[in-house]
């Protein structure tokens, strides 16, 4: 299992803009992207004692959680991806799941044989993970190629609540209480000083920030 680097940040307003601008002079935009950004709706899955949720809060060693999520409505390309963390590093694993698969998983039941999903179906028998909560935001992405690093905004995360009509583009969302913008910096080996420059943020320091948690405040 490969994990990379991570750095997370609470930005503001304004230091979104400046660092839009620098960015865009030294990364290269993701493909998938229209107009430099994307939608995201992720649904997260946790077990009635919130394990994934005070495992992040604790800020244990050694954890993961479960999600499924698409990207700008387009229902036709969903993901199934666990991300796991380790000493401070992360590792994502995922795999592509058909809608039939996706609305089954909200119900709590398991599609197909899959490693991932035959992973998740066990650990909802042992375990009880259920969907518990979606997660909108935006995400501007941007890339570059040495040390295969990967720099995203995110903002305008909200929250389902308790909704996990994960399918139904009119599922009613609402902005997170008091969610920051969040500049996230993923890395392998080594961060490119230039990067590692055009990053910085006067007056902000890593965080351990989680949207998941962000959006578990409702409940």
């Amino acid at each position: 299992m490969d994990f990379r680097h991570e750095w997370k940040h609470r930005i503001n307003f304004f230091d979104m803009l400046a660092l839009r601008s620098r960015l865009r002079a030294v990364m290269e935009r993701d493909k998938h992207s229209i107009d430099g950004k994307y939608e995201v709706r992720s649904l997260y899955f946790d077990n009635l004692e919130d394990k994934a949720l005070r495992e992040k809060i604790d800020g244990v060693n050694c954890r993961e959680k479960f999600r499924i999520r698409y990207y700008n409505g387009d229902t036709g390309y969903i993901l199934l991806e666990k991300k796991s963390k380790l000493s401070g590093l992360c590792n994502k694993l995922q795999t592509r799941i058909t809608v039939e698969q996706a609305a089954a998983l909200t119900q709590g039941d398991v599609i197909g044989d899959a490693p991932l999903l035959s992973e998740l179906r066990m650990k909802m028998t042992t375990q009880g993970l259920r969907a518990r909560t979606i997660v909108d935001y935006i995400r501007e992405p941007f890339i570059f190629p040495v040390g295969n690093v990967r720099v995203t905004i995110d903002y305008n995360i909200r929250t389902g609540m308790n909704c996990t009509d994960f399918l139904n583009p009119y599922c009613v969302t609402v902005p997170a209480r008091g969610a920051p913008a969040i500049l996230e910096v993923k890395w392998d080996e080594f961060l490119p000083s230039v990067i590692r420059d055009v990053v910085q943020v006067p007056g902000t320091q890593t965080s351990a920030f989680s949207k998941y948690a962000a959006c578990r405040v409702y409940g």
